[in-house]
């Protein structure tokens, strides 16, 4: 019963607002403020960036777990199911605690028109109100500045990476972006930047808003060759201006920017993990859809949400970095909206084979036969059409062997489209064709 009144709400807060995305926070202020949210009470780190936030909150939540604290955590996108989103003492909220919250933010807004994301970043503050963990961890949805977590001051700000993405809405420039992910910035609280090389522009939107300390990766805190065992290690800084150093083992899926990005954030809470601490987070704390190695019929399977130049060049480290005695094979499907020619152009001489796919009923997504021209303009010769991500992924399976290697990526949607089909033909050998 409860699952069939939360996707009743779910069709319903997907319909109040005429627009997917509105950017402001006057609305959703109203709101929280009418629900008596703000301000939070825990300690808050909120998280912003173009790419590795889901791996730096995941961290922060596992390493945290393993220090004794109870966290709450706010994501987006889900995957599979809505509850994925809200996360307490690193378990999903239940759908009677979602039904209850949506219900009620529903009720406390009377005439304003929220969006999807402000109802489930409300629902998700009312859940932490009555759970009272002893840490609320933020992920920004879009952007920063007018993004609905921004109502919300922090106790440490985090921005991971800048890159190009959302142009529409952030802006044409890195520089443009990175003033929208500075809006999470306040004065006189600290901010860790885990980008490696920041524009200008956002160096001095730290200035601008008075946020201190700031700490920048590859000046305050940083990754280093490791030894022995440790292909990486990580430096930060401790809350008495000394250096702790982390190994980082050579075959963990978190990026050792993201690790130390995350540790770094830790030290500000005065929460200091042991390395054993960090081994043991590290073997746990894999998002959905990062990196996700998975066997499939005997087959290497890795899943990436990677959707931007950027995120496809970690990626494409990545798996150029772990050996396979096959051929690697890419089944692929992005959105209209994003750069498909850039990854295209980095990507392409890195797989032997591309399964594409349209995805019919996501208006968003690129047909894949100007996906499929642009990769024989980029040289590519094995190239596979399908009229869904399920006829793409039967065929990829009827080409391949068991000593290769499939890598599945390009959205979100497309991760949450293919993963569902792994579980249920795990273990069984009928077509899915």
């Amino acid at each position: 019963m409860n699952n069939a009144l939360l996707e009743q709400w779910l069709k319903k807060i997907e319909s109040i607002h005429p627009k997917e995305v509105e950017l402001g926070l006057r609305r959703v202020t109203a709101v929280a403020d009418a629900l008596r949210l703000l301000p939070v009470p825990q300690p808050v780190v909120t998280v912003a960036g173009t790419n590795g936030k889901g791996s730096v909150v995941a961290l922060l939540e596992t390493l945290l777990a393993g220090a004794g604290y109870t966290t709450g955590a706010f994501t987006s996108p889900h995957f599979l199911r809505f509850n994925e989103r809200i996360h307490v003492a690193g378990a999903e909220v239940s759908d009677a605690e979602l039904v209850d919250a949506l219900a009620r933010v529903d009720a406390a807004r009377g005439g304003v028109a929220l969006t999807y994301f402000e109802f489930a970043t409300l629902a998700a503050l009312l859940v932490f109100r009555a759970q009272e963990p002893d840490i609320v961890i933020l992920e920004v949805g879009l952007g920063g500045r007018l993004d609905a977590v921004n109502m919300v001051d922090p106790t440490v700000a985090v921005i991971t990476s800048i890159d190009l993405d959302h142009q529409d809405w952030l802006g044409t420039t890195r520089g443009d972006i990175a003033r929208e992910k500075a809006g999470i910035m306040r004065r006189g609280v600290p901010v860790v930047i885990g980008e490696t090389d920041p524009p200008p522009e956002l160096l001095r939107s730290v200035d601008r808003a008075g946020a201190t300390p700031a700490l920048l990766m590859g000046r305050d805190f940083r990754v280093v060759a490791g030894v022995g065992s440790a292909e990486w290690a990580v430096e930060v800084v401790d809350t008495r201006g000394g250096c702790r150093e982390y190994p980082v083992p050579c075959d963990v899926a978190v990026l050792p920017e993201n690790i130390a990005t995350a540790l770094q954030t830790l030290q500000l809470l005065q929460v200091a993990p042991g390395v054993e601490a960090l081994g043991a987070a590290l073997a746990r704390a894999v998002p959905v859809g990062r990196r996700q190695a998975r066997q499939w019929e005997g087959r290497e399977i890795i899943l990436d949400v990677a959707h931007n130049p950027a995120a496809v060049n970690k990626l494409l480290e990545y798996i150029d970095a772990k050996s396979c005695s096959g051929r690697t094979i890419a089944l692929f499907s992005m959105m209209a909206d994003k750069d498909i020619r850039g990854v295209v152009e980095r990507a392409v001489g890195h797989f032997d084979a591309w399964f594409l796919a349209d995805q019919p009923g996501n208006p968003r997504a690129a047909q894949a036969e100007p996906i499929a021209v642009l990769l024989r303009e980029a040289g590519a010769s094995m190239i596979s059409v399908s009229k869904n991500l399920r006829q793409a992924l039967g065929r990829a399976r009827q080409w391949s062997g068991t000593r290769d290697r499939l890598v599945v990526f390009g959205s979100f949607f497309t991760v949450a489209s293919v993963l569902p089909r792994l579980d249920r033909e795990q273990g069984s050998n009928r077509d899915i064709a």
